[in-house]
């Protein structure tokens, strides 16, 4: 640490440097009251000057505005060459307005000088110590702040996610509750559940997968095998969620192997999460580039897409367990911030690497993963995926009309059994163009609306209903998995009759769907 010199004559402060130095000290002499300034603004150990120059104009000012600004844990020394001592008055308003100021009477030896210099920079030095324990103090709080921030969303998001596949299951159970002698209907219903177990299952894989790859308990089966094989099955396993966002997949491997030593189910998870990514955070209709190649001794694979990309503050902090940027609330199973996470430490056992890269919002993504190449291949498992789907079948005219409004397909068609035993009429549309298409022709008496729709999202739809006059009589009800106090206050601004949390209690609700016919039956017998 420096010691500023404001002496009163440059002779005096350069013999004086030269001592202080010679003696293990580091010096600057300053020329003027701006020099000082400057200096302090760059730091410093201590200041000596001499009592002579604390009347100058701006020398007492450039030290008091200093010690003014300094941090709470700073108390920068201030030794002071006088004649009087504090018999001075320039002495005196130091003492009073500078602090921390020791007073040093000539004449003066150069022992006591240094004695009272090296005691000045020990006590700074403590201070340095006091703001970096400080400093360090903040950011584990901050990180802590942080790490609560992140589990709260995360445990938020977990329960979101978990309601998605929760609400289909207890819908296909209700239903097969209240009949359950068709054959067809069982299998379809079997079906539904079957697929949205899995998806829970997924999940709850996931969280494992995460807890032991961070606590090293992950077993690898590592083989030559030819990259491409793991590729393809990722590709397979991935394809239900490209083809259900509409996206156009490009992919570009070439006609040799791409021989590397790794587990081959593993590398299958790695480049599954990556696509499921793309998939999930690309645009509707947008595009997915999957290119496989050699550079130098590494086989290298890319995935892209021209999604909604990574804001630059979240791009350092991607690897993260539990990190997530920009979230759409509209976007179905979003996922919980595991996958990337999972992929690096994936790829990291392997002996490989990977990176991600974006321009920004809205700029899409990159990633990039590399393994090292070998010389011997082998044949990688494939994956099969079967999806089975059931039609709705409309009834009578004079039933009362719902219209079903869901991007979960499953949650539409289990909700449309439902009214079907129920005796109603109903449409499906998985979005809010075609929802307000369908109830043009349809003109539905009840609405049941997902607030999480991909574009237009639920609320705005219910008011471009009821600002139809063919529909503004039409009984709006929310069925989706937001569903805070603030959430239930929003829907009923935007002309919701009631919300209902997925899963919805069927009970419930098939009340409320009976009380709007009953309701209904009334008002056109009146009316006849």
């Amino acid at each position: 640490m420096r010691v500023l010199l404001l002496l009163l004559t440059t002779r005096d402060a350069d013999i004086t440097c030269a001592i202080l130095e010679d003696n293990g000290l580091t010096c600057h002499v300053c020329r003027d009251a701006t020099d000082l300034r400057e200096q302090l603004a760059l730091g410093a150990g201590a200041i000596l000057v001499g009592e002579e120059l604390l009347k100058v104009d701006g020398v007492h000012a450039a030290i008091a505005q200093t010690l003014e600004v300094q941090g709470a844990w700073s108390d920068l020394p201030v030794l002071i060459l006088t004649g009087r001592g504090a018999d001075s008055l320039a002495v005196g308003d130091a003492v009073a307005v500078l602090g921390n100021v020791t007073l040093l009477e000539r004449p003066l030896r150069v022992s006591a000088l240094l004695s009272a210099l090296r005691t000045s920079l020990r006590a700074r030095t403590r201070q340095y110590e006091i703001r970096d324990h400080l400093d360090a103090l903040e950011r584990a709080r901050d990180a802590e702040a942080d790490a609560v921030r992140r589990k709260n969303e995360f445990l938020a998001m977990l329960a979101h996610e978990l309601r998605n596949p929760l609400a289909p299951i207890r819908n296909a159970l209700h239903v097969l509750a209240m009949d359950d002698g068709d054959a067809q209907r069982r299998q379809a219903l079997h079906a539904t559940m079957s697929r949205q177990v899995d998806h829970m299952v997924r999940l709850m894989d996931d969280l494992m997968e995460a807890s032991r790859v961070s606590r090293g308990r992950i077993e690898l089966r590592r083989r030559a095998i030819d990259l491409r094989h793991a590729l393809r099955s990722a590709l397979e396993l991935s394809a239900p969620l490209v083809e259900a966002g509409g996206v156009t997949l490009h992919v570009d491997m070439p006609d040799h192997p791409l021989t590397v030593d790794a587990d081959p189910v593993r590398l299958t998870q790695v480049f599954g999460n990556l696509l499921n990514n793309a998939a999930k955070y690309g645009r509707a209709g947008g595009r997915i580039w999957v290119r496989a190649s050699t550079v130098g001794d590494c086989a290298l694979v890319e995935v892209e897409d021209d999604g909604i990309g990574i804001d630059p503050s979240v791009l350092p902090h991607v690897f993260e367990l539990f990190t997530q940027g920009r979230r759409d609330r509209n976007r179905l199973q979003d996922g919980l911030g595991i996958g990337l996470a999972l992929v690096k430490q994936l790829v990291e056992l392997q002996d490989g690497q990977v990176e991600v890269g974006s321009e920004g919002p809205d700029k899409g993504t990159r990633v990039v993963v590399r393994l090292p190449c070998i010389a011997e291949a082998t044949d990688a498992l494939e994956a099969q995926q079967d999806v089975l789907s059931a039609s709705p079948r409309p009834l009578g005219r004079d039933a009362m009309r719902v219209l079903v409004v869901d991007d979960n397909e499953d949650a539409a068609r289990t909700l449309a059994l439902l009214l079907e035993l129920l005796g109603m009429d109903f449409r499906i549309a998985a979005d809010a163009p075609r929802a307000l298409a369908i109830a043009a022709d349809f003109e539905p008496h009840v609405c049941l609306l997902d607030i999480g729709l991909p574009g237009m999202n639920g609320y705005e739809l219910a008011r471009r209903l009821h600002a139809d006059p063919r529909h503004a009589n039409a009984v709006l009800i929310a069925i989706t998995g937001w569903g805070g106090a603030q959430d239930q206050q929003q829907a009923y601004a935007a002309g919701f009759a009631d919300h209902f949390r997925k899963p919805a209690d069927i009970t419930r609700l098939s009340a409320v769907l009976e009380a709007t016919r009953s309701n209904l039956v009334r008002r056109a017998s009146t009316a006849a």
